[in-house]
């Protein structure tokens, strides 16, 4: 049976059918209908003004690179200037790929590019050494968490390095449905208030960060990528089947099987979703370490590097978390450990870009 006309242009034979509305499209046409309702998201949100210099968080993966690519095609009409920004977790074997698929990609599209290192921002820490400090601790999982926590903080240096008044990442409908998810499933009530809307407006400081792909399927990510001929990097990372969003994924696959609507259905609840008043977490202060925004007296990311640190790196991670505001010290924390060992596997724990915790 042969393909369907494009319902948009009536010329062309359609190339697939739409999985959100079934409208059977050519190629060119789903591209263009997939960078208008960007363009939508950017402007009905008001996400960043002309003259914004944006920092693209870059990871190599399809997410971030079909963001720069629809972000490049729409700069002009949103007068907005377009930075990269890499981050190097440190993961042997596996980022050095994404690195130099990302370096590709700003030779090709002409945009500067900064990398910045974790072991460079975070006194010589790597996600390899993080790994085999947690390895022993029965929470190899966690990994995930202190690679989302310290990307997030890489991303932001990276930005103000570059002079970005802006961060972008790629986080699409699929991700962010995974988060809801995730956060219902460990009852953390305030991320679950937090995680409303296209992003945050950059309280204390922060710079404003924003996620125009945030209703966009993934399949029509990767369909745009597809289509666009993009050029990325699609390896797992060696962590990433540890990481328990990988149960919310499966969770999610099952619900729109039976519901093809389900992710940007928790996607938009997550947006209605409105705490009790003494449910809600106090104002955010400084981190008396860093001068980071914090709801405690260090932010996450000094807690979590300094029981590194010390060797404990469950204090700052669930239930162990208050047991750090009582014996934590604000003093600058010691070198990490110096052996490198051997590079960990998949059986370590945690991961890196793959990881949608991630800040990218």
């Amino acid at each position: 049976m042969p393909a369907p006309q494009c319902a948009s242009c009536h010329a062309a034979r359609a190339a697939l059918r739409r999985p959100r509305s079934g409208q059977a499209l050519c190629g060119a046409c789903f591209c263009a209908a997939f960078e208008a309702e960007v363009l939508h998201t950017v402007l009905a949100g008001r996400l960043l003004p002309p003259g914004a210099v944006v920092a693209v968080g870059a990871s190599g993966g399809k997410d971030s690179t079909v963001l720069a690519h629809v972000l490049r095609e729409l700069a002009p009409r949103l007068g907005v200037s377009l930075r990269l920004v890499a981050v190097d977790e440190g993961i042997g074997g596996y980022r050095d790929a994404a690195l130099a698929a990302v370096r590709r990609q700003a030779a090709r599209w002409d945009l500067p590019l900064t990398v910045v290192a974790y072991a460079d921002l975070f006194g010589g820490w790597t996600m390899d050494a993080v790994a085999r400090s947690t390895a022993g601790s029965g929470r190899s999982r966690a990994c995930c968490t202190f690679c989302g926590v310290l990307r997030r903080r890489a991303l932001e240096e990276g930005a103000r390095l570059v002079g970005a008044t802006h961060i972008v990442t790629g986080h699409n409908a699929d991700d962010m449905a995974e988060t809801v998810l995730m956060n219902f499933l460990r009852g953390d009530a305030g991320r679950l208030a937090r995680g409303g809307g296209l992003g945050s407006r950059g309280e204390g400081g922060a710079l404003p960060r924003c996620r125009p792909l945030q209703l966009a399927s993934q399949k029509e990510v990767v369909l745009y990528a597809h289509f666009r001929r993009l050029d990325y990097f699609s390896e797992e990372c060696v962590y990433a089947p540890e990481a328990f969003r990988g149960h919310a994924r499966h969770l999610l696959k099952l619900l729109e099987a039976a519901r093809p609507s389900a992710a940007l259905d928790l996607v938009h609840s997550a947006e209605r979703l409105a705490l009790a008043p003494a449910a809600r977490p106090p104002p955010p202060g400084a981190c008396s370490r860093c001068g980071a925004l914090a709801s405690r007296a260090l932010c996450q990311a000094c807690a979590l590097l300094d029981g590194l640190q010390r060797g404990r790196p469950r204090l700052a991670i669930g239930k162990g978390r208050g047991g750090r505001d009582e014996e934590g010290s604000s003093g600058p924390p010691p070198p990490p450990p110096s052996d490198p060992g051997s590079a960990p596997g998949p059986a370590a724990g945690g991961c890196g870009a793959a990881c949608k915790e991630r800040c990218e």
